[in-house]
């Protein structure tokens, strides 16, 4: 296993049945600021899957150890990262169990100090609700890949990203990948911000499976010679927990456990400390990401607000719409958590319509957006179109929606 500083012992190439001078994979890449590797580094475009886009990313992420439970449509991209290990770019990775026993194996590594990956989709995600739960406030900074999937009864195993919803609250960072690209670049970033010492949180990249993780795009990324410098597991809110060096926070104190009083303030300030975190963790996206949002048409009185996979149907609305001669403003979300708020309040101050396409029966983020813009903003803000328990969202919705809009609003 890797140690805190986040360089392994080399793995014996005859007990890995290779050859006797076989070199792991990692050991010949070469560490890279982050700033390089987001905005410097020349480019390569390639045609993959989003599954394939996550393992490229992961192939730069200089990650210590992976576990997983195989669900769809999560599998394929942790299928992948097993080729990583056995190339030598993923230093330790198993598969576990069953979810509680995963997310609870992955919180261990990511408290030994290193860099640590998992994912999951829809149902297992529930499963594991309990442990990753637990994570904010542990501050483990893990990188999870979620690939949305539906979640109510009857079960299947199209996309819906309800999912997303269930972990608003708890303290994770979350950002939605619209598209393979995003797939690619996300991760990267939010390991990144993550483990950064005002911030020490875990990070959910989230994508609506299938739409992204079984189709092909186009990806541009960077060599696979560069890779992410490695974490330093004692630059963190909490060190990195040995046998020596318990966590501050994990109290083995009993009367702070059981005077009500002390265990209430204990718990009411660690939170308020987290929820803080997520907020200080925007910097650095805006720093390796360029914005917690993408604007396209500023200034527009009719403005699409959404994330995930709506982007796209959108952006496809927005060109019918210039083509007819009607400017439609669209506004990317990119982090959920932390949410753009002030971003969204400039993005959208000429706007007298609001459209949120969703791919979820709740309507999550339209109710995040109502929340932040209540009495700042005069826009009519319309909760919909969505669609949900897997179905695809035509452009033709969209357009139909902006339409019965601009009726109504006339």
């Amino acid at each position: 296993m890797a140690n805190v500083k986040g360089s392994a012992v080399c793995r014996s190439a005859v007990d890995e049945g290779k050859p006797a001078d076989w070199v792991p994979g990692g050991e010949r890449q070469k560490v890279i600021d982050p700033m390089e590797m987001f905005h410097k580094l020349p480019r390569e475009k390639q045609f993959i899957t989003g599954s394939e886009a996550a393992r490229e990313s992961m192939r730069r992420a200089n990650i210590d150890v992976a576990i997983a439970y195989p669900i769809t449509p999560q599998s394929e991209s942790m299928q992948q990262a097993g080729y990583l290990y056995d190339e030598g770019y993923i230093k330790e990775y198993y598969r576990a169990e069953e979810e509680i026993g995963t997310f609870s194996a992955i919180s261990g590594a990511s408290r030994a100090g290193v860099r640590a990956l998992t994912a999951t989709s829809g149902p297992g995600l529930m499963r594991g609700m309990e442990a990753i739960s637990s994570w904010p406030g542990a501050r483990t900074p893990i990188i999870m890949l979620n690939m949305c999937r539906v979640i109510n009864t009857p079960l299947a195993i199209q996309p819906d990203n309800i999912e997303m919803s269930f972990m608003l609250n708890t303290g994770l960072i979350l950002l939605h990948a619209e598209n393979q690209q995003d797939f690619y670049d996300f991760p990267l970033a939010a390991i990144m911000a993550s483990e950064q010492v005002d911030v020490t949180l875990p990070a959910v990249v989230s994508t609506d499976g299938f739409f992204v993780t079984h189709a092909r795009g186009p990806v541009s990324v960077t060599p696979e010679e560069y890779k992410l410098p490695p974490r330093d597991g004692w630059r963190s809110a909490v060190p990195a927990m040995d046998n020596e060096n318990p966590p501050a926070r994990i109290s083995r104190d009993a009367p702070i456990q059981k005077s009500n009083f002390i265990s209430y303030h204990m718990h009411s300030s660690w939170q308020q400390e987290v929820f803080a975190a997520v907020q200080r963790s925007a910097k650095y996206f805006r720093k390796y990401l360029g914005g917690l949002i993408e604007v396209v048409n500023p200034g527009a009185e009719d403005v699409i607000i959404a994330s995930g996979s709506a982007v796209s149907q959108a952006r496809e609305a927005i060109r019918q719409e210039e083509e007819r001669g009607h400017k439609v403003g669209l506004v990317k979300i990119k982090t959920i958590r932390p949410f753009p708020t002030e971003e969204i309040f400039d993005a959208i101050k000429g706007a007298k319509r609001i459209l949120i396409p969703e791919f979820n029966q709740a309507g999550w983020l339209h109710k995040e957006i109502c929340s932040v813009l209540y009495g700042r903003s005069n826009a009519i803000i319309k909760n919909g179109p969505r669609v949900f328990g897997g179905m695809t969202m035509p452009t033709e919705m969209v357009l139909e929606w902006l339409a019965e809009f601009r009726k109504e609003a006339k």
